[in-house]
C-alpha cells in the first residue's frame, strides 16, 4: 500500500504488518512496449548513504499522471526488469555526466 505525502516526490509505503516508511521518487517513466508506467523509489532514510537501494514498481497514474495511493504493482517479468535496469543505467550515466 502506498500513499502520497504533501511532498509530491515522496510516497509512504506500508508493509504487511502496517509499518510505514517514507520513500523518495527517483523518477517515473512510461514504457509503450509494456503499456505501463513505472516508478523508481529509494528509502528516504538511506539518502545520507553513499549508495541507495532502488526499488521499482509499475503503477496506474491518477488523472494528473501522478503516483497515488494503493496502486503500486510488482514487476511481473524478467524482460520488464531488464528494461527497467537499462533505463536506470541510462539515467545514472546522464546524471554522472551532468555532474562533471
Amino acid at each position: 500500500m502506498a500513499k502520497q505525502t504533501d511532498d509530491d516526490r515522496e510516497i509512504i509505503l506500508s508493509d504487511d504488518q502496517g509499518n510505514e516508511e517514507v520513500y523518495r521518487i527517483l523518477f517515473t517513466f512510461e514504457a509503450e512496449e509494456y503499456g505501463k508506467s513505472y516508478v523508481l523509489l529509494y528509502r528516504a532514510a538511506d539518502e545520507i548513504n553513499a549508495e541507495v537501494e532502488v526499488q521499482a514498481f509499475s503503477y496506474t497514474p491518477d488523472e494528473n499522471g501522478d503516483v497515488t495511493s494503493g496502486d503500486l504493482e510488482p514487476i511481473e517479468t524478467n524482460d520488464e526488469w531488464d528494461m527497467i535496469q537499462e533505463v536506470l543505467n541510462t539515467f545514472s550515466a546522464d546524471d554522472q555526466s551532468e555532474e562533471q
